[in-house]
């Protein structure tokens, strides 16, 4: 019987006066119920250890994996504590990117629902009006991006008084010098008197330093994954190639694997829109995010790949923050990140709340050196494949048609044999003649089999 990583976390670090862990039990019965809706029976490891401490206002630095149920880890114990009577903002979640608050406030909405507590989702790229008009209703919880939520707080169409929580998710990036002006002014419009709970999958020194100044000096340090930032049901491969066999050998990795739900990723946007083209002119059913891409194009593109209408995204990391998409079998970094804590959290994509994944690199011999950094700051076990070969592809490719087809045998009835009988003569016909007609059932073979 396999562990779970999930339920046994490799390394617990709890804060000196640690709380007892909380109970699925503990929740209040409004709380379970709407839990049990969703088919929740159970909390996960970070949420029996967070819930403690946010309920008793203490400020936190929470380092758990990617996929861990960090988001259910502040939602709920937020969610217990709003004054339902008092329509002001009472909590401030503040997100890295658009996707991650529409994801955020999704699951706001869905723990609140019947409860009365108003949320809203705060970010660019998108129309002020209705924003404005959420918060003139008024709201009890913020989800936020700093850039947009500073331009509503300069105009005076938000007051962040009531604000008694404040969660910083992604906390690494939120703390980056990207975001840390937006930071340290949003933080001025704040009472000084709030609690701060910060979360990431990894946490370097810099930002143990730089949390300081939003957290009170009891601030605690929370880790689930202090050893293994890398989810252990994850195995990494590797390919070698030229700069220029990227695209191809993309191309041949999705051939290989014909993955379920597969998200690449890019370090340039212009990247992002040249495999984007290529795979479709090859027949993949793929879309892609980047900042390139309209608002409401990447929304629209999102939904389809959770719906699994696209099975294939391609993406630069505005979509590897804290986008939880629990079916991604693959993950395939098209370009190995000069900052390798990225790579952790691209590959994170996969393998989440205890399934497996595949995280695949495509290297060239200057990103293998990057890589093996990668694997020493991690633990990371990078396995070296070889090259995929025309040869090794069909093989695959005809062995996994040969399976799914005789599955589709097995289901046959006498009559749907003796219908389908009919066309034997036909098959032999085809098969023992031109290469036309070979190449007509490979292509009825293709377009049965190959999930694009």
């Amino acid at each position: 019987m396999s562990v779970d990583p999930f339920l046994n976390p490799v390394k617990i670090i709890e804060p000196e006066n640690k709380l007892p862990d909380y109970t699925f039990d503990q929740l209040p019965e409004e709380q379970k119920s709407i839990l049990a809706s969703h088919g929740w029976t159970d909390l996960m490891p970070v949420q029996r250890k967070t819930i403690p401490y946010m309920l008793a206002a203490r400020d936190m630095l929470v380092q758990s994996k990617t996929g861990s149920g960090k988001t259910g880890a502040f939602v709920l114990p937020l969610l217990q504590v709003i004054v339902r009577d008092h329509l002001f903002p009472q909590a401030l979640i503040l997100v890295p990117t658009r996707e991650l608050a529409i994801q955020v406030h999704d699951e706001v909405e869905k723990l609140s629902q019947g409860t009365g507590i108003r949320s809203t989702a705060i970010f660019g790229g998108v129309s002020y009006e209705p924003q404005v008009k959420a918060l003139k209703d008024g709201v009890h919880i913020i989800v936020a991006t700093p850039g947009r939520l500073m331009d509503h707080i300069q105009r005076g169409q938000v007051d962040l008084l009531s604000v008694r929580d404040l969660i910083l998710d992604e906390a690494d990036e939120m703390l980056s010098m990207g975001f840390y002006p937006d930071m340290q002014k949003i933080r001025r419009y704040l009472p000084k008197e709030l609690a701060c709970t910060m979360f990431s999958a990894t946490i370097p020194q810099t930002v143990k330093s730089l949390a300081r100044e939003f957290q009170r000096k009891s601030a605690s340090f929370l880790s689930l994954s202090y050893d293994q930032v890398i989810a252990n049901n994850l195995e990494h491969h590797y390919y070698m190639c030229d700069v220029m066999e990227k695209d191809s050998m993309t191309i041949k990795v999705l051939e290989y694997e014909c993955p379920e739900s597969c998200m690449i990723f890019c370090n340039k946007k212009s990247n992002v829109s040249y495999l984007e083209q290529v795979l479709k002119n090859y027949g993949f059913n793929v879309g892609a995010l980047s900042g390139d891409v309209s608002q409401s194009l990447r929304e629209k593109t999102l939904k389809a790949f959770r719906s699994r209408e696209l099975n294939i995204l391609i993406c630069t990391d505005v979509a590897a923050r804290g986008i939880d998409i629990d079916h991604v079998s693959h993950v395939i970094v098209y370009d190995h990140p000069d900052d390798h804590e990225v790579y952790v959290h691209r590959s994170g994509r996969t393998a989440r709340a205890g399934r497996s994944g595949l995280a695949i690199s495509l290297i060239t011999p200057v990103e293998e050196i990057e890589l093996k950094q990668t694997a020493a700051d991690f633990g990371i076990n990078f396995i070296k494949k070889e090259p995929l070969t025309e040869q090794v592809i069909a093989e695959k490719v005809c062995a996994r048609t040969r399976e799914k087809l005789q599955k589709s045998n097995i289901s046959l009835g006498q009559k749907d044999r003796e219908r389908i009988g009919h066309f034997i003569p036909l098959v032999k016909e085809m098969a023992n003649g031109s290469s036309d007609d070979q190449m007509l059932l490979a292509y009825l073979l293709d377009r049965y089999t190959w999930k694009r």
